[in-house]
């Protein structure tokens, strides 16, 4: 399977997500490969910052040719997990029709739905070419205990693709992790960050088995 996260709009958790979803799906005892395709490298750093090597692989593919190369450096994993780049842009495009499931991270604000009518453009576009393509809309960086949320939710519903039913919420526990190369698995396992990512992670997989 390969999920491609993807959401033009910087801050919205994309490499926070898709490090993430790559370690949940290694715990399971599957073969990850994530594919750093932001320029600025985002994926790789915290790679570079671990003190052991990571629980999956993680390679710079920042060129609009991730579609075309992916059969070929996917051979040997079961899933693939893309971090999308900060602009839509041909790369954005490429990482989009690579994959079977695209998840866009969105904050609980108006402005984050608003901009997420571009990433929009360039899934029904790609579709076009992939008819089995999936999108799921996942809430990301969600203020504890607030509403904003179910706000957030109605205006999603407006683009017609599902929005996965757990929320990933804002918490200091991925921020700290981040900071040693880590995951919230790793540092927090039983904690509410580990749960929620755990939670979600098995939601998509019902996307596209």
């Amino acid at each position: 399977m390969i999920i491609s996260v993807q959401n033009q709009k910087g801050g919205v958790g994309k490499t926070t997500l898709t490090i993430h979803i790559s370690h949940v799906l290694a715990r399971k005892g599957k073969r990850v490969l994530l594919i750093d395709s932001d320029p600025q490298g985002s994926a790789r750093d915290w790679a570079a910052a671990r003190a052991t090597p990571p629980p999956f692989n993680v390679i710079g593919l920042d060129r609009p040719t991730i579609h075309r190369d992916l059969p070929k450096l996917a051979s040997d994993y079961d899933h693939v997990v893309i971090d999308g780049p900060p602009r839509v842009s041909e790369l954005a495009r490429s990482g989009i029709i690579a994959a079977d499931l695209v998840v866009i991270p969105v904050q609980p604000s108006p402005y984050d739905v608003w901009a997420a009518q571009e990433v929009i453009n360039l899934i029904k576009e790609a579709s076009i070419f992939k008819e089995n393509l999936k999108t799921v809309f996942v809430i990301n960086r969600k203020i504890v205990n607030t509403a904003i949320g179910r706000d957030v939710r109605e205006a999603l519903s407006q683009f017609g693709f599902p929005i996965a039913a757990k929320s990933i919420c804002q918490r200091v526990a991925f921020a700290e992790s981040a900071a040693t190369g880590e995951t919230v698995l790793e540092t927090d396992p039983k904690g509410q960050a580990a749960l929620e990512i755990e939670t979600l992670v098995e939601e998509l997989l019902t996307y596209v088995r």
